[in-house]
């Protein structure tokens, strides 16, 4: 498997990966037995750390992916869909033990989206890979879906990341929680080094028990160390809370068609925001858009903006920002 190697890749875009197989809307659910008819069949790359990955790229921010893959066709084809949206492939590592990650996402018109998941080579990926990953250009080091990464050691990667605090890099946290259980012990050694922590508020719920509150669910997680928090909320927008500031956005109006990598796409348009320069609200504004954009199609890249086009988005569109 060739790797592309990105010169000036600010960006290292750590965790999940998946080939993801997807449905379009269907009517329904097929009953036993049943075949239901669709136009079209998506395969496509998914996984946070990948998502976040192209969506940078395409918006002009050099990445370099660090993840785990299998030696197989779907490894093949998420290598070279990587490659093709010009992301550095160096990072990524081919697992001969572990075949690829891959999830079947399952549409149903009014309902949410429904998935099957095999973890695959993502249950490999350790903190050492991130050394490997990081280089002297590096300027935020992203890890997605945290707590559900088992080779990932709670210590190992607050070291890593204590240690790229040390060298200037921003160091940027999202977690997935695919059910209940104890994530707040994984979490306590992280987030003292985390300097944005990107949960949505159902996560945000799952890890502090019950806690649905989103600027409670933020000041708890400022409690434990985070240094910025930003909660995404779905069709009722995020809040943001640190020290300097404490936000509350609306969401951009856009015909939605699939959910699938919205939050990557958030991720992504924060983390450019950050590369640029932005201030907090222009940072979450970019983020909105680039969520915004994702839910227009299926799959969680075909409807992603170009930096140009978040740009005269944002310009065009009021997006309400309040102080909490």
């Amino acid at each position: 498997m060739s790797a592309t190697h990105s010169h000036g890749a600010p960006v290292v875009c750590a965790g999940v990966i998946v080939a993801d197989h997807l449905t379009p809307p269907i009517d329904r659910l097929p009953g036993p037995g049943e075949l239901v008819k669709v136009d079209d069949l998506v395969l496509n790359i998914g996984g946070l750390a990948a998502n976040v990955a192209v969506v940078l790229s395409r918006l002009g921010v050099g990445a370099r992916i660090c993840c785990r893959v299998g030696d197989d066709a779907f490894g093949r084809f998420v290598a070279g869909t990587l490659e093709r949206e010009g992301v550095d492939t160096s990072g990524l590592v081919v697992d001969r033990d572990r075949a690829t990650s891959q999830t079947l996402i399952v549409n149903v018109k009014g309902q949410d989206r429904r998935f099957i998941h095999s973890f695959g080579a993502n249950a490999a990926l350790s903190a050492a890979d991130l050394d490997a990953a990081l280089a002297p250009d590096s300027r935020v080091l992203y890890v997605g879906g945290y707590l559900i990464l088992p080779g990932l050691d709670p210590e190992a990667l607050a070291d890593r990341f204590a240690r790229a605090r040390q060298r200037g890099i921003t160091t940027v946290l999202d977690v997935a929680c695919p059910g209940p259980a104890d994530y707040l012990g994984p979490l306590r050694p992280v987030l003292p080094h985390t300097d944005v922590f990107l949960p949505n508020a159902d996560e945000a719920a799952l890890i502090l028990d019950g806690e649905t509150d989103p600027i409670r669910q933020a000041e708890a997680f400022r409690s434990l160390g985070a240094s910025r928090v930003v909660i995404t909320r779905g069709e009722h927008g995020s809040i943001s809370v640190s020290d300097a500031h404490r936000f509350r956005l609306g969401v951009y109006p856009v015909d939605f068609v699939d959910g699938t990598g919205s939050g990557d796409a958030f991720d992504a348009g924060y983390i450019a925001g950050l590369i640029s320069g932005l201030d907090e609200p222009g940072c979450l504004k970019l983020a909105s858009a680039l969520g915004a954009s994702c839910v227009r199609a299926v799959g969680t890249t075909a409807g992603i903006f170009s930096r140009a086009e978040a740009d005269r988005f944002i310009a065009e569109h009021d997006l309400p920002v309040d102080l909490l």
